[in-house]
């Protein structure tokens, strides 16, 4: 293209899709395809696998912008860079999108059937998969497409059977009964990140329980009530810990169509840290089944009882006596109420706003239920991280984050790791359904009579002769995740990538998932390779609306980067993410970050029309020039002082302050000054070190801007050029 066939203002849409192209057609995404890769120091990212079930949203967009950035910087200071892609089955929210299109149709997965169910769930990743990949693609995101990695590929879930087995042959893998987080639409059990809590207006219940009053805003549970706990320094109560107390309720033995009658109950009293000497009374009931706080009470006093009230449907079971039974909780707590009110056992109601937990994908009020699942033992396996940490072997950024994690693994529970899904890698776990009813016909004290392995056994059934069937129950998607780093490599075979990239350099993240994701691939690399599978951690600013709320689709406040690259173009885009993250604070979100971005891309572009008209077409050396003049001496310090900044900047993770640094140096030093003096003084010299600076500004500006970059120095004569994605800075 020559110079004047160039337009007077920079149309994006023009060069972009080409120079993606050809940046994919050099081969040089892929690290192996390097000039001298051989003589390369490695570098590498795994990206943060987005999930396999829609499109990408404006965190994803900054979280791997930011990585690229470092890719590409990396690139052009000699490294090695791996930028490995990929992207996770997402479990539960793969599975509801799936449902979600079935409903449409009229139909409901058990009327595919799993094997039917799980062909239309393939069908719907491999088309939601490509366009994910696309819209990477077009955040100009060089990551190497040949080694993505998918966590339902063949060699994946290999790797994440072995780490199951492993675990069990230890004894971490065990089955047994916990209080979890419990979606009565889905039918499963949750994680913390798949529980949406919202502020919600209801009531707090006072409630007389024998001698003292207790506030509650789920009346119902006092069916499932077991104990009263005080704290141990509460001098109040001590003449009734260890006792029991009688308190009046109503018999749930009552048919609904009667009338409430008064029945006695005991409930025991423990003395126990959980309860708050300066919150009420003092004293708090204990429905071990139904609060994961009373659970944990329950397991440090074995003299409680426990006694589920609500079943995995949302339905009082026959617990709850014949007159609650069968009912719906909101069903059962206006019944609650109105008993305890006809025997003058609700002392008050009053308005009370509280966090109430939803499944993320449907929108059900979680229910804490008793259930049976498989859990990870953690106590080692955190151990061993938390010595990492205190050893200095993983850095953080920001380095809070190294004691916020410390502080948070003080209190770690077992992992369930189970899921009652259909979507995901299913557990090696083997029992004949006669087990279900009677004694394990193979008794196993950590798996409760199942029998672990990658097969069946061959025998039947002792009992009743039948094969071995394998659980409906699938992993926890966190559980393959936490392999990221290291089964992304082909672990457990002992590849070259694996020797060669492992450990990674830096893992970037959202706060949301520090502990969920971040802290569970700490372990898991500690566990299988015997290092930690990061050297920094990098915890990046969230991206907030411009009110400063979380964004979220309920909300309506979703901001969909593809939309403003449509708009701005994708270095415009580019620039405005990184713009706005300044330290780690959260970025409020605004748009006139991308339209300085643009007016930028501007400003580099006709800046650039006009050096390219007076550096002529003759190649020439990229050499640092040598300068007599007072304006040459002055730009060739500002721009060694610039990029000595932005290294720094960078190598710290101060992406907004290397930007503003570039903006500004480019902006008013190059442009508003210097192009000046070259229009007054056309020498040799000036135009030597205008070649230089401006070539110069385009390497230091291409991981943040790479398109423009990269079209003008397509058209600057620089001699033995190459693309400018793997020039040397």
């Amino acid at each position: 293209m020559k110079l004047e066939d160039l337009s007077k203002s920079y149309d994006p849409k023009q060069y972009e899709e080409e120079i993606y192209r050809a940046w994919e057609q050099s081969g040089f995404f892929n690290p192996d395809s390097l000039p001298n890769a051989e003589r390369r120091k490695p570098f590498s990212i795994v990206m943060a696998p987005p999930n396999i079930t829609g499109h990408l949203h404006v965190g994803h967009a900054l979280e791997n912008v930011m990585s690229d950035v470092l890719i590409r910087r990396k690139r052009m200071e000699n490294y090695k860079p791996l930028f490995l892609p990929g992207k996770d089955h997402a479990g539960i929210a793969g599975q509801f999108a799936v449902e979600k299109e079935l409903k449409k149709e009229g139909k409901t997965r058990a009327d595919l059937g799993r094997e039917k169910f799980l062909e239309r769930v393939w069908e719907y990743m491999r088309e939601i998969g490509s366009n994910i990949d696309q819209e990477l693609k077009g955040l100009g995101i060089s990551t190497d497409w040949s080694r993505a990695r998918f966590t339902m590929d063949e060699a994946y879930q290999h790797a994440v059977e072995n780490v199951f087995l492993h675990y069990h042959k230890k004894g971490y893998i065990y089955r047994g009964k916990r209080v979890v987080n419990w979606c009565t639409r889905c039918r499963t059990t949750l994680s913390d990140l798949e529980v949406e809590y919202t502020e919600e207006q209801g009531k707090l219940y006072h409630i007389a329980y024998g001698q003292i009053d207790i506030a509650t805003t789920r009346p119902e549970t006092k069916l499932g009530d077991s104990a009263l706990a005080a704290h141990p320094a509460d001098a109040r109560y001590t003449e009734w810990i260890g006792k029991d107390i009688t308190i009046e309720t109503s018999d749930p033995t009552v048919p609904r169509d009667k009338k409430p009658k008064m029945s006695k109950i005991n409930l025991h009293v423990v003395a126990d840290i959980a309860a708050d000497p300066q919150f009420g009374t003092g004293v708090i009931k204990v429905t071990p089944a139904h609060d994961m706080t009373d659970y944990e009470i329950y397991t440090r006093h074995p003299e409680i009882n426990i006694v589920q009230i609500i079943g995995e449907n949302g339905r009082m079971n026959k617990n709850a006596g014949v007159r609650f039974e069968g009912l719906t909780v909101m069903e059962a707590r206006d019944l609650m109420v109105e008993d305890l009110t006809t025997l003058n056992l609700l002392k008050k109601a009053e308005d009370y706003t509280h966090a109430v937990a939803h499944c993320d994908r449907c929108k059900s009020v979680i229910e804490p239920l008793l259930s049976d699942q498989w859990f990870l033992k953690m106590d080692k396996l955190a151990l061993h991280a938390q010595r990492a940490i205190e050893k200095n072997k993983v850095t953080f950024v920001p380095e809070n984050r190294k004691q916020i994690m410390l502080d948070w693994i003080a209190g770690i529970r077992d992992w369930n790791v189970s899921r009652q899904l259909w979507w995901g890698h299913r557990i090696p776990a083997w029992r004949c359904e006669c087990d279900e009813k009677t004694k394990p016909a193979r008794p196993d004290s950590r798996s409760g009579g199942w029998h672990i392995g990658l097969m069946a056994p061959t025998e039947l059934c002792r009992r009743c002769k039948k094969p071995w069937q394998q659980t409906t129950d699938v992993l926890d998607t966190w559980f393959s995740s936490a392999l990221w780093p290291f089964a992304t490599l082909h672990w457990p075979d002992e590849t070259n990538d694996l020797k060669t990239y492992y450990p990674t350099s830096v893992i970037s993240s959202a706060r949301e998932i520090f502990y969920l994701w971040i802290f569970r691939m700490l372990f898991s690399g500690l566990e299988f390779m015997g290092r930690p599978p990061f050297k920094t951690i990098f915890v990046h600013p969230t991206i907030l609306d411009k009110s400063g709320r979380k964004m979220s689709k309920s909300v309506g406040n979703i901001v969909d980067p593809m939309k403003l690259i449509g708009e701005y173009g994708i270095d415009a885009v580019r620039f405005g993410l990184m713009w706005q993250v300044m330290s780690t604070q959260d970025i409020h979100w605004s748009e006139d970050a991308l339209r300085a971005g643009k007016k930028f891309l501007n400003k580099i572009w006709n800046s650039g029309r006009f050096t390219l008209a007076q550096i002529g077409t003759q190649n020439r050396t990229l050499r640092k020039p040598r300068a007599t003049r007072p304006h040459t001496q002055k730009i060739l310090a500002s721009l060694e002082a610039t990029s000595k900044t932005v290294r720094a900047n960078i190598e710290t993770y101060e992406f907004g302050t290397a930007l503003h640094t570039l903006y500004d140096f480019y902006w008013h030093e190059f442009c508003d000054v210097f192009l000046e003096e070259v229009k007054k003084d056309p020498s040799s010299e000036t135009h030597q070190v205008l070649f230089y600076v401006f070539a110069s500004s385009l390497k230091l500006l291409h991981p943040f801007i790479p398109f423009i970059t990269e079209k003008l120095w397509e058209l600057t004569p620089v001699q033995n050029k190459t693309l400018l994605i793997v020039e040397e800075l």
